[in-house]
């Protein structure tokens, strides 16, 4: 299924310009750069329409109400978190990642966090060593 989607946002993409498949084939540095600048202003903003689906002014009534973060538009906030998933697959696509490649490198996450909760991680003294081994097989 997350190929599909892939796909979809591929072809969504080419309509307004930007060919994902062109650029997996032939990356260009400031291409890729442009659009996923593009696509980061995007995804900012609808990361900040989902926040005001809550209640998440400390100031407001409905916070001093007991409500802070209360989801009051839980339709909206579902809509906003698609339309994050829309731009989400077009960053990983501006930086030359299939379906394929995503669950490939979600899996490699996924053991270094589960590792860093068995080692009980800390932001102190953090650095990114445990992340440098997560590469694509097709990149060596």
């Amino acid at each position: 299924m997350l190929r599909e989607l892939f796909r979809w946002q591929a072809e969504l993409n080419r309509r307004i310009g930007f060919d994902p498949e062109a650029l997996r084939r032939d990356f260009d540095p400031q291409v890729a750069g442009e659009w996923l600048n593009n696509y980061l202003a995007a995804m900012s903003n609808e990361l900040e329409e989902l926040r005001d689906c809550t209640w998440w002014k400390h100031w407001c009534a409905e916070a001093r109400q007991g409500r802070r973060f209360c989801i009051h538009d839980l339709q909206n906030a579902r809509v906003e978190v698609i339309d994050m998933l829309f731009f989400w697959i077009s960053l990983a696509q501006c930086v030359g990642l299939d379906a394929d490649d995503v669950v490939e490198l979600y899996r490699q996450k996924l053991q270094v966090n589960h590792r860093r909760q068995e080692n009980n991680y800390a932001m102190t003294g953090k650095d990114e060593a445990d992340n440098r081994n997560i590469r694509l097989s097709r990149d060596g």
